[in-house]
């Protein structure tokens, strides 16, 4: 279509324009007018906005990343924005704009002047989130070095793990531990790099993301029919697909989160963990367990964690906000050396309806007691590559102690898909606190897949 004329010098015009193009479906018709109202006035948010989910239909995502990086002052409302624009396509089912959103987001607020490459560093602050542990300093550096053999990061590294070391000698003489903030001396030695993204390895989508050694059809019926939903899958992806993604958790430096105890770091969907890939995995999971998951139950977050070689035992159990929950480990099982370890422990008990979100994520004083009041027993999965456990997220669980071999490659990662909202979960209090456990301390509902069976040596 022709576009309409506007005045030269009015923004404003050229905005209105420019929606309207969108509204007549003529994308590129709105990006020219979008961009002559940015150009006219830079600080006029909602053509960036506009001309933002207009270069994402037309898949010039590059374009829209520097767009944001060029934002000079960048409001905490232009983030939230691109926040909030992601969480809407995960509710609409549109995997694929939610994770371009996110990337987005992740650029501007962690960039760095090593990533995005086409891009000019950010103007954000230099490690305004930041908090210092010497847990993810070591990691850094780990991951680093890893980073170099690789070739994907170059000798300037060098210098930046020079100062790492530095960094930890220093808190350690002081004997902060962390988290700790970042004082003006580290700031000017690492804030440049310390919680930013240096690298994303590039993981696009396969043929095939699932494995075609577990049936679906299976799956469902055992976590729909059998308390307490829970059901364990062996060999869930594809050996392309676990191969590729464990090269994502490996080289993506995107192992942000750092507030948990005992060096445990995460990452999460809106600060740089995402992917075609993942996406793709979260997609084939919804539409192989419609009856579980489906439409009803959109994907709500994603997120890793990865822990330090060594982890106690009943340190973080909880229960999550959704629906269902989906947890898949990728690193190989022969890292992990106490081999009836290391993976998830299950309890037969739904967090109560009336607890707030912070208790029954988090309070352990609280969960403790409560579920030994229900006389819960735990269920333990251990550890094995390629597994998922596809549970109720209702349900109180939590990671297994861990004792895992040394080295960078060797840490246990774990990878969480939440889907749907607990308040809309039908099965929510189906599971009866007083039977939640057999005698053997294993649930009597939970379902093994055949390949779980054969690790354990044939028992059901």
């Amino acid at each position: 279509m022709e576009s309409p004329p506007a005045g030269p010098g009015d923004a404003s015009a050229h905005h209105g324009l420019g929606r309207a193009c969108q509204e007549l479906g003529d994308p590129e018709a709105a990006v020219a007018h979008h961009r002559e109202a940015l150009r006219l006035d830079p600080g006029l948010r909602a053509a960036r906005q506009d001309l933002t989910a207009c270069l994402l239909h037309l898949g010039r995502t590059e374009e829209c990343v520097d767009l944001w990086h060029t934002c000079d002052p960048l409001d905490p409302a232009d983030l939230d924005w691109l926040d909030r624009q992601s969480w809407l396509a995960l509710l609409d089912h549109d995997l694929p704009v939610a994770g371009e959103y996110a990337r987005i987001h992740a650029a501007v607020r962690l960039g760095s002047a090593w990533y995005p490459r086409t891009s000019p560093p950010p103007r954000t602050a230099a490690g305004r989130d930041s908090r210092l542990t010497i847990a993810k300093l070591h990691h850094d550096i780990q991951q680093f070095r890893y980073l170099q053999r690789r070739a994907v990061l170059g000798e300037e590294f060098t210098g930046v793990i020079s100062a790492y070391r530095e960094t930890i000698s220093r808190l350690e003489a002081a004997g902060e531990y962390g988290p700790a903030p970042m004082d003006a001396l580290t700031r000017r030695a690492i804030g440049h790099v310390y919680g930013r993204i240096v690298h994303v390895r590039d993981t696009p989508r396969l043929p095939r993301a699932l494995s075609d050694a577990w049936d679906p059809a299976e799956v469902q019926d055992h976590y729909l029919d059998r308390q307490p939903g829970v059901v364990v899958i062996d060999d869930f992806l594809s050996a392309d697909a676990l191969a590729s993604l464990r090269d994502f958790c490996l080289e993506s430096t995107v192992w942000h989160g750092n507030r948990y105890a005992h060096g445990r770091l995460g990452a999460f969907f809106r600060d740089g963990f995402t992917c075609p890939l993942l996406l793709q995995i979260a997609e084939e999971v919804r539409d192989a367990l419609p009856r579980v998951i489906g439409r009803r139950h959109p994907l709500r977050q994603l997120w890793a964690f990865k822990n330090e070689n060594d982890f106690p035992a009943d340190s973080n159990t909880h229960a999550d906000f959704a629906a269902v929950n989906l947890n898949f480990w990728i690193t190989p099982t022969d890292a992990n050396l106490d081999t009836g370890s290391g993976g998830l422990v299950v309890y037969g008990v739904d967090a109560p309806r009336d607890w707030d979100f912070a208790t029954y994520n988090g309070r352990r004083e609280v969960i403790e007691p409560y579920l030994r009041q229900q006389h819960a027993e735990p269920f333990r999965i251990p550890y094995r590559e390629n597994r998922a456990i596809l549970f109720d997220s209702d349900l109180f669980h939590g990671t297994d102690g861990l004792h895992f071999r040394p080295g960078f490659t060797n840490r246990r990662v774990n990878i969480t898909m939440l889907y749907g909202e607990r308040a809309d979960d039908d099965g929510h209090g189906r599971h009866a606190p007083t039977t939640a456990g057999a005698g053997d301390g294993r649930l009597s509902g939970a379902w093994r897949s055949p390949a779980l069976t054969r690790h354990r040596g044939g028992r059901a």
